[in-house]
């Protein structure tokens, strides 16, 4: 019984050894060379990504009896009592369990002390946002100067709870969540080590499950090698972890494709008998997407990836590039609705329903869907614009009354003003939008001006912005172009149009009140007038006597 856990078996006894945080290591690797080794550090970053293992490394560096360097000997009895976890002049706090001041000045009481093996007194607080408000002022002082064989090694998953009088007094070391690249190249130098067959699909499936974590990957290896009885195989890790079959996935997209709404309820049927887990499966089918996409636009990028191009590529060919954002718009919406959804299941089944109900014409139409002949005589669904309904419900219904694109001018203020005033925009970049004078409409590209006192508000990336949520609601690609602002044109902006309207809108509302005869004989008794500017738009219609 004396099986050592892999995450502690490998966890690495050198700078060389530390994966996916070069930018770190160079760091400290520079100021143990220079004999430049500031008297507080801060490791920052989220869990298993190497923070107390560096702050380690970094301790046995100080610490070595061969000298203060990068490349401690590491057979020492300063670097095989702090890799065994019984060096003296290491003192590893748990900020979590001791919050009260009581525990931070009993620990900084021994401060004064000099060390008793090592070089440096090295004290490692991890989880150092947990400690209460009294225990950072009375670390303070301490951290601030501190005696010169005293170092404090900081380590948290949250910075932004930490005080600025505390973040100002350490070198702060910022650590990278881990790319699945980086975890499965060091997955594979554990089982080649190890003796363990695996493939690099199974691999893969378990360095994405472990969102960027070191220690979790290796912990789900260890799991994973007990379910697999020995070996790391893809299909049984995504049993183990409750994913979707790559089958199902195929499945999925080729009934989506053709608009087979009973094939994708019978996957989903299927499904149901494997306890998946729904959110993981709306990510296998979101990723698929991604690369389907990524083929439709460079190919070679998926290649370079290391994907299945075989059939990416046939699922590229049924399906187009504007269905394919659709399909992933809708899962993103899905994912944030899954929890309120009755069933993890019904909610799954939902968002594929979506999918279909949503999709754009097709030139014949999916079996299985109902006939509407009552608005449309031909038989084919009325083309509908996804993204933009589910995101924007309360948005002006633009293809309800408007009439095709092709039909349209855009560069007719009213069109336009209804067009931005329905896209759902926000902030700096609506006031841009509304302070745009649509000049010439012609092919997919409108031409817009801005007057020069308000260039301010222009940046290309807003401007992309706008075009992006004005063309999702149109429906059809569209291209905005700046162009200078002719002196002396006196083109209606949006805002211009709204303000006209309320005026409009305001006007009638006073009409509609001084015609209610109510009102009249209120006027005639006290001899009364109504203030125009007091009236606000509102139901003052006429009233029956």
């Amino acid at each position: 019984m004396s099986y050592l856990a892999l995450a502690r078996k490998w966890r690495p006894r050198s700078f060389d050894e530390v994966v996916g945080q070069e930018h770190v290591v160079s760091v400290l690797a520079s100021a143990l060379d220079n004999d430049r080794v500031h008297h507080a550090f801060l490791f920052t970053g989220t869990r298993g990504v190497g923070k107390t293992t560096l702050a380690r490394l970094l301790a046995k560096a100080v610490n070595c009896e061969r000298g203060v360097s990068s490349s401690p000997c590491g057979t020492c009895t300063a670097c095989q009592g702090v890799d065994e976890g019984r060096f003296l002049d290491l003192l590893e706090v748990d900020a979590a369990s001791r919050t009260r001041v009581d525990d931070t000045r009993e620990i900084l009481d021994n401060v004064q002390y000099t060390p008793t093996q090592g070089r440096c007194k090295i004290y490692l607080i991890d989880e150092v946002h947990m400690l209460s408000g009294h225990s950072f002022n009375a670390l303070l002082k301490t951290l601030e100067e501190p005696p010169g064989h005293v170092k404090f090694l900081l380590a948290t998953t949250d910075p932004q709870k930490l005080p600025a009088t505390i973040l100002s007094r350490c070198l702060q070391l910022n650590l990278r969540v881990l790319h699945p690249d980086q975890i499965t190249g060091q997955l594979e130098k554990i089982l080649k080590a190890e003796n363990i067959a695996y493939d690099v699909a199974g691999l893969g499936v378990l360095a994405r499950a472990a969102s960027g974590s070191m220690r979790d990957a290796l912990s789900l290896l260890d799991q994973g090698i007990a379910f697999g009885g020995g070996g790391i195989t893809v299909d049984e890790m995504r049993d183990m972890l409750g994913m979707i079959e790559t089958r199902f996935v195929e499945e999925i997209l080729r009934g989506l494709a053709a608009g087979d709404g009973p094939a994708v309820l019978e996957v989903c049927n299927r499904m149901s008998s494997r306890a998946l887990d729904y959110m993981t499966a709306l990510d296998d089918l979101l990723l698929v997407l991604h690369d389907i996409s990524l083929y439709q636009t460079m190919p070679t990028a998926l290649a370079a990836k290391g994907g299945d191009t075989g059939l990416v590529g046939d699922l590229a060919s049924l399906m187009s590039p504007e269905d394919i954002q659709l399909y992933y718009q809708i899962g993103l919406i899905s994912k944030r609705d899954l929890p309120l959804a009755p069933s993890p299941a019904t909610g799954f089944e939902m968002a594929l329903l979506r999918m279909l109900a949503f999709r754009p014409d097709s030139p014949e139409k999916p079996s299985g869907a109902p006939v509407d002949r009552t608005d449309n005589p031909k038989g084919s669904r009325p083309k509908t614009t996804s993204a933009a309904a589910l995101q924007h419900h309360d948005a002006v219904d633009l293809k309800a009354t408007a009439s095709p694109l092709e039909a349209r001018d855009l560069s007719q203020p009213e069109v336009w003003a209804d067009l931005v005033m329905g896209s759902g925009l926000s902030g700096i970049t609506r006031e841009l939008a509304m302070n745009l004078s649509p000049c010439r409409f012609s092919g997919q590209t409108l031409e817009v001006s801005l007057v020069d006192s308000l260039g301010h508000l222009f940046s290309p990336s807003r401007l992309e912005v706008i075009e992006k949520n004005i063309a999702e609601g149109l429906g059809r690609t569209l291209r905005l172009k700046r162009v200078e602002a002719v002196p002396g044109d006196n083109s209606e902006t949006p805002v211009i149009s709204e303000k006209r309207r309320a005026e409009d809108a305001r006007l009638e509302a006073y009409q509609n009140l001084i015609n209610d005869p109510a009102v009249q004989d209120i006027m005639n008794v006290f001899d009364a007038t109504v203030v125009p500017d007091s009236v606000r738009p509102g139901n003052h219609k006429g009233r029956e006597q």
